[in-house]
């Protein structure tokens, strides 16, 4: 696939979401990436450079950690029904699960992260636990033919969009919707190639 320009702009939080900090403290991104599933052939190294490609377009750089898991259907059904929805029913594709941000505190007790007597605490020193995306490969595969077109085109669009959510990005309403598709092109494009279907053309 031809890989394009890197985009320019860092995707932004929606009207009325708190900014996310995208900036750890002194250190480098480290990117956990696990394969916890036999159903489809995963690349770890492939989807590993995606990830970092698309943090640092995004500009996420610092101590910053992320995990992204592949997993079976019954386990991404199992975190569906326990984080989301305890009546939810089956598999989905992607989940994200944001850690909110460090909060770096006054204080003199060893739990309240503090730097001791006479020193204020720097925020930006703290390292960014960004979060986890979970990928879900046989239900990319089952809904690749009609939405990405391949299963690489498929994995690659879900791990971008997990982690879009990650860093703020939401869809619960059209203009949030259409900002997060813009995002997720551009970075498809740039970092992936251009996928063999239009996943956003209905």
């Amino acid at each position: 696939m031809n890989v394009a320009e890197p985009p320019s702009q860092p995707a932004r939080p929606q009207m009325g979401e708190p900014p996310r900090r995208r900036r750890g403290g002194p250190g480098s991104l480290a990117v956990f990436v696990a394969d916890e599933q036999t159903d489809h052939p995963v690349d770890l190294e492939r989807w590993e450079r995606l990830v970092r490609d698309v943090l640092a377009a995004e500009g996420v750089e610092g101590d910053v950690e992320v995990a992204l898991t592949f997993v079976d259907e019954s386990a991404i059904a199992e975190l569906k029904r326990t984080y989301l929805d305890p009546q939810a029913e089956g598999p989905t594709d992607v989940l994200s699960f944001p850690i909110d941000d460090v909060q770096v505190t006054g204080g003199r007790w060893p739990d309240a992260a503090g730097p001791g007597p006479g020193r204020t605490p720097d925020p930006d020193d703290a390292p960014l636990l960004l979060g986890d995306v979970v990928v879900c490969p046989a239900v990319a595969a089952r809904q690749a033919p009609t939405h990405a077109g391949s299963y690489d085109d498929e994995l690659a669009l879900l791990i971008v969009h997990g982690l879009l959510h990650l860093l703020g990005m939401d869809h619960t309403t059209e203009a949030e919707t259409a900002s997060m598709r813009e995002r997720e092109r551009a970075l498809l494009t740039a970092y992936h190639g251009v996928p063999t279907r239009d996943p956003w053309a209905d």
